[in-house]
């Protein structure tokens, strides 16, 4: 989950189907859904880009881009690696951080994101 905490709007990941579903946080109302990555872990929202980065471990990060209103776009589908899923927004420093964990050949690291 996230907070848009200055529109009152909360954010939810879930994985089946894989959606983030938006709420009015007053209201209790949902006011919109996207589609986002499988099996979704962490999200994040960007209060200065208007914009929520989420993982999954399906192996990719979404960026979708808050339009008008309540209305959400991806932005970017970046692949990451199967199983990569953990992730931390650091917005003071415009990066997310993504744990890639060992997998076979896949070797466990710590991959570094910049936003802009």
């Amino acid at each position: 989950m996230a907070l848009d905490e200055a529109n009152h709007r909360l954010f939810i990941g879930c994985r089946r189907p894989a959606k983030v579903l938006v709420y009015d946080v007053s209201t209790g109302t949902q006011v919109a859904s996207a589609t986002i990555v499988g099996d979704t872990d962490d999200l994040f929202y960007d209060a200065v880009r208007k914009r929520l980065y989420v993982s999954g471990g399906e192996g990719f990060i979404d960026v979708l881009q808050q339009d008008e209103g309540n209305r959400f776009t991806r932005l970017a589908h970046v692949a990451t690696a199967p199983g990569a899923r953990t992730s931390l927004f650091a917005p003071d420093l415009n990066r997310l951080y993504l744990a890639v964990p060992h997998r076979g050949s896949q070797k466990a690291e710590i991959r570094v994101y910049e936003t802009r």
